[in-house]
């Protein structure tokens, strides 16, 4: 059962449910966390972007992957802080549930067309998806509370608990003007803008996953070459790069981090394929995330002690040369893979897809929304909510449908 030490509050649904038939012995985050595994949301991330495109290659990351991943390491970090892995697991399942087709460069492109009903934001379109979209519970009048998923598990897989009107100079935020309702639900009796060290785990697992994954994907593609990272140019080149776009640390600073991180004994020196260098390859990647992870746990439990870490009780502690670290990962990634001529390329074709696409939807609603969203859209009372239930159902395509339903309505 549940900890105790989750009280009533952080327990409760929106929508009151009978009691289950079956399985009484489960804990509402187990129930969450399978309500989040089940869902179609969930499935559809097999066919959105990570890193490399949908169908590039047999071996990289989806973004469902990434979710599993991600999941489990917050799952193990957790347990050894003593806040609920279900809890967690859930949270770290439905991070991403809001990414639209083509992964961060679909995000872009839907930001632009959604500036008429407050923009788009793969965060705030996971909260959504999770109380309004993902039809789990439905109250007497027809309206749907999404997955009902208790008020702690919310809370934790809210990245960016503020609207878009008190966003910080990143410009990332959490909830929709109109999921004002929910999100103060959830929100109620939180300290604002701060977030649950559930949260706060499931971030670091999440920038662990990907940081150290797409690597992974990245050298087993041949696009990174790990004997490249011993020219010296080549590492000053990639800290001023991760100095730009993924830490406030200075290139010099940076390339000291990158010089100790390749000097470690486990660090894949080269890569070949074989099946010695696959062996060392996933060597790396492991002691990668344990000393991500480890770093993290060992100074929260400095900070905090040795009591249970749940909701609002402390906060992670991830020291700086291993955010540093992570940061460095990021700018390899993007140095070989992200930022390729051709993937650029395609990324503006994308780009041009999804605008194309709205606009399609847009102009051929109501037939052309997805039928589960056609009562939405009947209802929105402007065109601001029209469009923004056009976003939703764009958002909600893969890769795959989002281009075959652009061949079909817009041709090419």
């Amino acid at each position: 059962m549940t900890d105790p030490a989750y009280d009533v509050a952080s327990l409760e649904r929106r929508l009151t449910e009978p009691a289950k038939a079956t399985r009484a012995d489960r804990s509402p985050f187990e129930r969450d966390r399978a309500r989040v595994l089940h869902s179609a949301a969930l499935r559809r991330l097999a066919a959105k972007t990570q890193v490399v495109g949908v169908g590039e290659d047999d071996f990289p990351r989806t973004r469902l992957t990434h979710s599993l991943e991600c999941a489990q390491v917050g799952r193990e970090l957790a347990a050894h802080l003593g806040a609920d892995p279900d809890l967690v697991d859930a949270a770290c399942l439905a991070h991403d549930l809001g990414h639209p087709p083509f992964g961060h460069n679909g995000e872009r492109a839907l930001d632009e067309a959604a500036q008429d009903c407050g923009g788009f934001e793969g965060n705030a379109q996971s909260f959504r998806i999770l109380t309004r979209l993902e039809a789990k519970a439905v109250d007497a009048a027809g309206r749907t509370a999404g997955l009902n998923l208790t008020r702690a598990t919310l809370d934790a897989a809210t990245k960016y608990p503020w609207p878009r009107s008190g966003a910080p100079a990143s410009g990332k935020f959490g909830v929709y003007d109109d999921d004002l309702p929910a999100f103060e639900w959830v929100r109620a009796d939180a300290p604002a803008g701060r977030s649950p060290v559930e949260t706060q785990v499931m971030d670091w697992a999440d920038d662990v996953a990907y940081s150290v994954h797409d690597l992974e994907d990245g050298i087993h593609a041949d696009r990174i070459r790990p004997a490249e990272l011993r020219d010296a140019d080549l590492r000053h080149e990639l800290a001023a790069l991760t100095a730009q776009h993924y830490s406030d640390a200075t290139a010099d600073e940076l390339r000291d981090v990158l010089d100790e991180l390749l000097a470690q004994p486990w660090w894949l020196p080269a890569f070949d394929g074989s099946a010695t260098d696959l062996a060392a390859l996933k060597a790396t990647t492991s002691e990668l995330t344990g000393r991500f992870c480890g770093a993290a746990l060992a100074a929260t439990r400095a900070a905090a002690g040795e009591r249970p870490l749940r909701r609002y009780a402390a906060d992670l502690v991830v020291p700086r040369v291993v955010r540093l670290e992570c940061a460095l990962l990021k700018g390899v990634t993007a140095r070989w893979v992200m930022w390729r001529p051709e993937v650029l390329e395609r990324q503006e074709e994308e780009r041009r897809l999804v605008a194309e696409l709205v606009a399609a939807v847009r102009d051929g609603a109501p037939k052309s929304v997805d039928p589960a969203l056609r009562t939405a859209y009947a209802d929105a009372d402007a065109e601001a909510g029209q469009l923004r239930v056009v976003v939703d159902h764009v958002a909600g395509l893969t890769d795959t449908s989002a281009t075959a339903l652009h061949r079909r309505l817009v041709g090419g």
